[in-house]
């Protein structure tokens, strides 16, 4: 569709109508689907014809949502899951088996370290690159090499993967690459444009946008040439061809796993993410003015990508649409100062999640990376004295203001 991103969100494809006219898609809050013969349910079972049948399998309100989500992001297939770990789990399970490794970012997030250690019980092997850039990941590659995996800006060390040259350098070894977005957002960033093979999104996050509901979801891009000598786990459906992932995901190990969206958190996620443009406007007009405000503040340290001497300020225009993003973290000089920081906020609420309307903060060492060992959180920017802040839409006046006292009244004592 040939418009800009919120016209393109409100009138896509998905929005084409539906079957009473409704202007939203309907909630199927149903578990299964009658059909008049055994002869037609055989058939949808077998894939033979199109239907519902059992919604772990496929319901018609989470599939409007993923319509929806593949058209932002310019895929081929989309298949939403029940959180955006068990979208990372479903999709680097499609591609590997026991055997195989994994090149991964050093600095992802807590919950996805936690998940890889997991796959590693199953033999699946993780590599961890100090830094996913060409020259790096070229020396990790050998023959078990299944999938390079990476977070599009790094929650919360704001690292940026340079997608372009880096899949030149995987899909020159014949392996594809899948990025994690969510803090991007469809918004931000089209990984899939700049090269990725898949894409993956916690929609909890900034495309649910109000913090009411759980949910993930892997969008493949349809290009990538699959060697199915290379990837056994998808040999089985190799007369697919381009779209062999696409389809095992949604015909075997996603169905098997049972990580299925619920129609109504698809529902709620769909109709939050009408504003999403919206939202990520006002986030990253806000994140940069906070940021800039706090970098005057003395006895802290202040990271957001818009900033001039940020590390990967340059690819804020080559790839983030000139935004930053939605979240800062900054150093207070100590664990103590940090809470101090954190309790002293007035309008900050103190939550786990990202990308709600509403500002939160934490502090990540005591709560996402409180099983990660100190090497693991400092390749994620986390440390004692880091505080993450996740923007909302708040006045950016009151945002600074709130900040500004939290921070100037808590001194250091140390």
């Amino acid at each position: 569709m040939d418009c800009n991103f919120n016209t393109r969100l409100l009138h896509g494809a998905t929005s084409a109508g539906y079957g009473n006219r409704e202007i939203l898609p309907p909630v199927s809050q149903v578990t299964a689907f009658r059909y008049e013969s055994m002869e037609e349910l055989e058939k949808v079972f077998a894939h033979k014809s199109m239907g519902y049948a059992y919604t772990r399998i496929g319901n018609p309100t989470v599939a409007a949502f993923e319509q929806r989500l593949k058209e932002l992001e310019g895929g081929v297939g989309a298949v939403c899951c029940s959180s955006g770990m068990a979208a990372i789990t479903a999709a680097l399970l499609a591609v590997c088996e026991s055997g195989s490794e994994i090149i991964a970012g050093n600095g992802l997030y807590g919950g996805t370290i936690d998940l890889l250690k997991d796959l590693e019980r199953f033999g699946i092997h993780t590599v961890y690159a100090k830094a996913l850039s060409p020259d790096v990941v070229s020396e990790l590659i050998n023959e078990r090499t299944r999938v390079i995996f990476g977070e599009l800006i790094s929650n919360p060390s704001l690292s940026v993967i340079d997608v372009p040259e880096l899949s030149k350098t995987a899909h020159e070894a014949g392996i594809p690459l899948f990025v994690d977005s969510t803090t991007a957002t469809p918004y931000l960033a089209s990984p899939l444009k700049l090269g990725a093979d898949v894409v993956i999104h916690s929609t909890s996050k900034y495309i649910n946008g109000g913090g009411s509901a759980i949910g993930g979801v892997i969008i493949d891009g349809g290009k990538f040439s699959w060697d199915f000598e290379k990837h056994k786990a998808l040999e089985e459906f190799k007369n697919y061809k381009k779209m062999a992932f696409i389809v095992r995901l949604r015909t075997d190990l996603w169905e098997n796993l049972g990580g299925c969206m619920a129609p109504m958190n698809a529902f709620l996620s769909f109709t939050g993410a009408d504003t999403l443009g919206l939202r990520m406007e006002r986030i990253c007009e806000n994140a940069d003015a906070l940021a800039k405000a706090l970098a005057e503040e003395e006895g802290i340290s202040v990271n957001y990508l818009t900033l001039p001497d940020h590390p990967f300020h340059g690819y804020v225009e080559k790839e983030l649409n000139g935004k930053g993003g939605g979240i800062l973290t900054f150093r207070a000089g100590s664990k103590e100062r940090a809470f101090k920081i954190i309790n002293s906020l007035k309008y900050a609420m103190i939550a786990s999640n990202i990308g709600d309307l509403r500002t939160l903060v934490i502090h990540p060492a005591s709560t996402l990376y409180i099983r990660s060992g100190k090497a693991e959180m400092e390749a994620a920017g986390v440390y004692e004295d880091t505080v993450r802040v996740s923007v909302g839409i708040e006045d950016k006046e009151d945002l600074i203001d709130d900040f500004r006292k939290a921070v100037r009244g808590c001194s250091d004592q140390h």
